[in-house]
């Protein structure tokens, strides 16, 4: 508790000295109608003719659109002088022309804590570019279904990060749309996973997600930087359990002056309680820039800003349907698995790949999965089901993930290298089955996926287990999925065939 309240301490008095996500000045409420300004004037302009203007500087020098089918951004909630650039460049993502049934802004309340989230459901919200409709409805509907959910007025009073997200979307957006304006305020994992399952039947095509937050907040430039590229990496692994990881480690780091490597890091980790095992989703990352960067501040304590994209995409990847490897191929690519492991574990780098030399096969966008045991027990198993990148980089960011990102075991250390069995499964494009009949054990590796929750089993675990196709669905349900020995039975089950090798079959290491 000391520390909080220390953090809590640090955002005011810092903000003084660096643009953070606190501000010194706090305008109150004096109604629980239409909500009124409380960030204008402080955050960005509150003429607005002049905020109109920076908004269209802002865009103008923002990353261009480059992600179609986006449903969810990470956005900053910084002061726009500071931050306007990444969240323009965020908004920039989103497809201006389109109608959405509601655009859900959700973020991590900097100013007050309590239980669950709160959703305001009181009226509509003002900015000097004018009102902005709240959907009241959902928002009480949420609250009355939800136990997590209430509305609590000292939440939204004073709290910039969902009304800083506001403009950007009056300037960019050319179809009317409503909001759902949500504070987050709990510190608990376990409370934002039942956010995200309240959340997730809104998560998708019909619907615009921003999760509202900075990054690190107050070390120096270059640290600033470090500490931002390993939370990002975190987050673009898709894994709750990866960000909750590296948030520990980064506040475990005595890193000078970094009060937090992410304010709103419990918004962020409910995203990726929806978006987590979800093969129909891609996440990626825009710009990335800190205060540093902008003119009217110094690199001694800077706050980070990231710019990230959920879109989704096909659950099919027609160009790697009649993928064939060669021997040589497959070498090469286990190859590329030990050397990146090796390097990256006693160094923390990887060198990048020169594919000059490699066959078309082995350029082609395919998803792939890496497997590592060690005196036959797994020991680390991460893949990705489909990629918009070529096989050969798939796998060597597999391999990296594999040996340092399974959260079941720890990182692999330098003295158990020479002890790993490599294992490359390269995946065939999932298929959606009606009967389990379909299923073939052996050749057929299986996704289930029910809600939020979702797990996999490759091919090869049905032979290596023995089970009956029965046992083998009941362990993925249960033991993968977590939805019970019998979850399958109401679930979503795709199939998916796997060119399964490894070191040892093909002798990858004798040369």
């Amino acid at each position: 508790m000391k520390r909080v309240l220390l953090y809590l301490w640090l955002g005011i008095f810092f903000f003084a000295l660096v643009p953070g996500c606190n501000s010194q000045n706090q305008k109150p409420v004096v109604s629980f109608d239409d909500r009124p300004e409380a960030a204008a004037g402080k955050f960005y302009p509150s003429d607005p003719a002049t905020l109109r203007s920076m908004l269209t500087d802002l865009f103008a020098n923002a990353k261009p659109k480059t992600t179609e089918r986006v449903i969810a951004v990470i956005c900053p909630h910084a002061g726009y002088e500071f931050s306007g650039v990444v969240a323009a460049s965020s908004i920039n993502q989103v497809d201006p022309e389109k109608e959405y049934e509601n655009i859900f802004i959700i973020g991590s309340s900097h100013y007050v804590s309590f239980i669950g989230a709160s959703i305001y459901d009181q009226g509509d919200y003002n900015t000097p570019l004018g009102k902005v409709k709240v959907n009241i409805d959902l928002a009480k509907k949420l609250i009355k279904e939800n136990a997590v959910f209430t509305f609590n007025p000292e939440a939204d009073k004073n709290e910039h990060c969902i009304e800083t997200q506001v403009p950007f979307l009056q300037f960019h957006l050319k179809k009317k749309f409503q909001i759902v304006p949500i504070v987050l305020g709990t510190q608990s994992p376990q409370t934002c996973k039942k956010i995200a399952e309240a959340l997730k039947p809104y998560f998708n095509e019909k619907n615009l997600f921003i999760f509202s937050t900075d990054w690190s907040h107050y070390p120096p430039y270059a640290d600033a930087q470090k500490v931002d590229k390993k939370t990002c990496d975190a987050v673009l692994s898709n894994s709750p359990d990866n960000l909750l990881k590296v948030r520990d480690e980064n506040e475990k780091s005595n890193i000078p002056n970094l009060a937090t490597s992410m304010c709103g890091w419990t918004s962020v980790l409910t995203m990726l309680y929806m978006t987590a095992n979800d093969p129909g989703l891609k996440l990626t990352p825009v710009l990335y820039r800190n205060s540093g960067d902008s003119k009217y501040a110094d690199k001694s304590q800077v706050v980070g800003y990231w710019s990230i994209v959920v879109s989704k995409t096909e659950t099919s990847q027609k160009n790697s349907s009649d993928l064939t490897l060669s021997s040589m191929d497959k070498k090469e690519l286990l190859k590329i698995v030990r050397r990146t492991i090796e390097q990256y574990i006693r160094t923390g780098k990887t060198t990048p790949i020169d594919p000059s030399g490699f066959s078309e096969s082995m350029k082609v966008k395919s998803g792939a999965f890496v497997t590592l045991k060690e005196k036959g027990d797994l020991r680390g198993c991460i893949g990705r089901f489909i990629s918009d990148e070529p096989l050969y980089k798939v796998v060597q960011e597999m391999a990296i993930a594999s040996s340092t990102e399974d959260t079941r075991f720890p990182r692999v250390e330098s003295k158990e290298i020479d002890e790993l069995e490599i294992e490359i499964s390269v995946l065939s494009p999932m298929k959606k089955i009606h009967s389990i009949d379909e299923i073939e054990l052996g050749k057929h590796g299986i996704y289930i996926k029910k809600g939020y929750y979702s797990g996999t089993f490759l091919p090869q675990v049905a032979t290596e287990t023995g089970w009956t196709k029965e046992e083998f669905l009941g362990h993925c349900a249960r033991d993968k999925a977590g939805i019970g020995w019998d979850g399958w039975k109401d679930a979503e089950i795709y199939t998916y065939e796997a060119d399964v090798f490894s070191e040892k079959e093909i002798n990858a290491r004798k040369d």
